[in-house]
């Protein structure tokens, strides 16, 4: 009953054909529909791909910039909190814009869409990863660093081999949120002209004046990409919870 409830109102939406609605624009069952439902899913490719490489980028920055944090040397635990505190101050939009549109005048480095909106989302996840990788590694007991060190391994091996797996496993569910974070954010690339997800829908809504419908369609979209992602990293948990056991 609780599941008609919320169900309910939901196909009464989709279902309207009356009045100003007007879902034969996301028609499968029509060919213009099927041409603007395929226009509009082949932006999922880019947002993807930007996600996913924007991703792997932030991790390893943020990891390199988490280690320096765990120093005992003042200077590079300040350089560490200088990163996190300014990278994450500064909004993803503005971040993306200035990356852009600035970068290549202070630098004269021109970059393409692409590369701009993974270099902003990349540099802007890092310091959130920085602070993940850290808050991780610290909640490795003491022991296991006296053990690497009775065995005779130098930091880079005990980091490799001891500290850095066990952190990883820990931090699993962050990284997946953030992954997660990172394909709800690539959105705001559109605003350069990336042609992912969202930019494919605003265009479509230029074209046919169908709001509405072709926003709900994109948020339905960005459901099924998350919830399949989601699956996959709580899949990703329960395979390394069982090579534990």
């Amino acid at each position: 009953m609780k599941k008609f409830l919320i169900l309910a109102p939901i196909l009464l939406l989709l279902s309207g054909c009356s009045g100003n609605w007007g879902w034969y624009v996301v028609d499968p069952t029509t060919s213009s529909g099927w041409v603007n439902l395929k226009f509009m899913a082949f932006g999922a490719y880019y947002t993807i791909l930007i996600s996913v490489t924007a991703i792997l980028i932030s991790v390893v920055v943020g990891l390199l910039v988490a280690l320096p944090g765990l120093s005992e040397k003042r200077s590079w635990r300040m350089f560490n909190r200088t990163y996190v505190e300014i990278v994450r101050s500064v909004p993803i939009l503005v971040l993306i814009l200035w990356v852009y549109y600035g970068l290549p005048t202070v630098s004269g480095i021109t970059l393409s869409v692409f590369w701009a909106g993974v270099l902003a989302l990349a540099l802007s996840d890092s310091a959130f990863q920085a602070e993940i990788f850290r808050a991780g590694i610290q909640s490795i007991g003491r022991g296991q660093y006296e053990a690497a060190q009775s065995i005779s391994l130098n930091y880079r091996d005990t980091m490799r081999y001891i500290i850095l797996p066990q952190a990883i496993r820990r931090i699993l569910p962050a990284l997946g949120n953030q992954l997660v974070y990172m394909l709800k954010m690539s959105s705001l690339v559109s605003v350069i002209g990336l042609q992912e997800l969202t930019r494919k829908a605003n265009e479509l809504v230029v074209s046919e004046y169908r709001p509405l419908e072709i926003y709900t369609i994109l948020v339905i979209e960005y459901l099924v990409l998350i919830l399949i992602v989601s699956a996959g990293v709580r899949w990703f948990e329960r395979r390394l919870k069982a090579s534990d056991t």
